[in-house]
């Protein structure tokens, strides 16, 4: 019988994501608060049949922003799909009129993974520096670390090019802006 308590944290190598969407407060300022709700439950419906089956996990929804986990073994699958979501939830506003799109940020390494909360009720959640290196990466589009490209398949690392500085790669398809 094993003595880890299920409530520990665990810690593991980990693709930490965080998504916003650019104009977001701004767009949807006319919009009553079930609209803007249903706005975004549409939006993480159609994230979540894209990133659970490559093996990812919406680990939090704030507002208009995500984090957004996959394991270690999955960051090429990862990577894809986080290309996607930013694709079709680009799509998902245009069809809607809103000028918004969807920021994506991603970091690799190691992270504490856990259920956080009360003492009767918690979520799972991820907390460490990958987290926060994830979370202060600057993109205005969509762009990855270079301990991510590492990870990646040189089929998928050709989807990326070197942006500096700070090195962070971005879609071939993406202007350089800085």
């Amino acid at each position: 019988m094993s003595s880890h308590n299920p409530l520990s944290p665990t810690q593991e190598d980990v693709l930490v994501s965080f998504t916003d969407f650019t104009l977001y407060m701004k767009t949807t300022q006319e919009l009553t608060a079930v609209e803007d709700f249903e706005l975004m439950r549409g939006f993480f419906s159609l994230a979540g049949r894209i990133i659970e089956p490559a093996g990812g996990r919406l680990i939090k929804p704030m507002g208009d922003a995500a984090m957004i986990v996959f394991p270690a073994e999955k960051v090429d699958e990862g990577v894809k799909a986080l290309i996607r979501v930013k694709e079709e939830a680009d799509s998902y506003m245009q069809k809607r009129k809103f000028p918004c799109r969807l920021v994506v940020k991603a970091h690799f390494g190691p992270a504490a993974l856990g259920p956080m909360g009360t003492d009767t009720w918690s979520i799972p959640d991820v907390y460490g520096q990958t987290v926060n290196s994830a979370a202060t990466l600057v993109s205005r589009g969509m762009a990855i670390t270079p301990q991510v490209f590492r990870k990646l398949s040189p089929q998928t690392r050709s989807l990326f090019k070197k942006h500096t500085p700070p090195v962070r790669y971005i879609p071939v398809t993406e202007k350089h802006q800085d």
